[in-house]
């Protein structure tokens, strides 16, 4: 029996216009491409060394439709100006906005000597602080003061925030822990990260109420950690706190991501969404 239309027409971001910050990255990537797939013009914003065009190119000849790639910096509001007349130029309309660029320094190593006694909260350093917050948060700020605009003219759009599972839960540093280090050496993971995913749903919340009466929507999700080869002993602590037992996988994201930007979730703003294995019901 064949699809029926509806569910097509949810889903359908067809000459949609998505921009994406961090958009080459692990996560990023995978967002764009269920948009993409989905029929939207995806934008990757992203800095040189990620080499968003390199990525773009890839969505065009997977899916056949015109992405783009910018290297841009987030925290610049000139440099996102830049960005935004780039894309009107180009496409001519800005549909989507994800929130997604994060400085999230880590903890854990492949290898799995772990000495980052930088990262305790005693020791971190200011400008570590202030880069985190001008990244994850204030590039967050000026990304939606920027291309919500243009939403806003068109009276539709949405804004996707990519919070994290620490913006609902306190990290367990008890996964980094090096047993016969003292705990005034004990690495941790940074403030900085739940400080910024915190804030993030605090920003979806004022935006969705914002722009309620203009057509614009805003949510976040809440993502639990994405498997990228850590080291076991950090999985095997970490699985024991995750009802499913696992770590995500980097595409396990995309459903809620196309339903949050599409209009399968019409009446849905101000919403955080969590998918984290279930750990933060424990």
């Amino acid at each position: 029996m064949p699809i029926h239309p509806r569910v097509t027409d949810l889903h359908n971001l067809t000459d949609r216009v998505a921009v994406i910050t961090g958009g080459a990255g692990l996560l990023g990537y995978y967002h764009a491409a269920i948009l993409t797939a989905a029929g939207a013009n995806v934008v990757l914003l992203d800095l040189a060394a990620a080499d968003p065009a390199a990525r773009a190119a890839q969505l065009t000849q997977e899916f056949g439709l015109d992405c783009l790639g910018i290297v841009a910096d987030i925290t610049s509001e000139p440099s996102l100006q830049a960005v935004r007349d780039q894309i009107l130029a180009r496409f001519g309309r800005i549909d989507i906005l994800i929130n997604n660029a994060a400085n999230n320094p880590k903890v854990e190593t492949k290898g799995g000597a772990i000495s980052q006694t930088w990262s305790r909260l005693e020791n971190l350093p200011l400008e570590v602080w202030e880069a985190d917050l001008a990244v994850g948060l204030t590039g967050a700020f000026l990304c939606s003061r920027i291309f919500g605009p243009e939403m806003v003219k068109r009276r539709a759009g949405v804004i996707l925030n990519i919070a994290s599972d620490l913006a609902v839960i306190a990290p367990d540093q008890r996964l980094y822990r090096i047993d016969g280090t003292p705990d005034s050496a004990q690495p941790v993971k940074p403030v900085t990260y739940s400080v910024v995913k915190t804030a993030l749903i605090g920003l979806t919340r004022y935006l969705a109420t914002y722009w309620a009466d203009s057509g614009v929507r805003c949510n976040a999700i809440s993502p639990g950690g994405v498997f990228a080869n850590q080291p076991e002993l950090f999985l095997s602590r970490l699985k024991n706190l995750i009802p499913l037992g696992r770590m995500a996988n980097r595409d396990e994201y995309q459903g809620a991501v196309l339903f949050l930007c599409s209009d399968a979730s019409s009446y849905m703003t101000g919403t955080n969404l969590v998918i984290d294995g279930g750990r933060s019901c424990l």
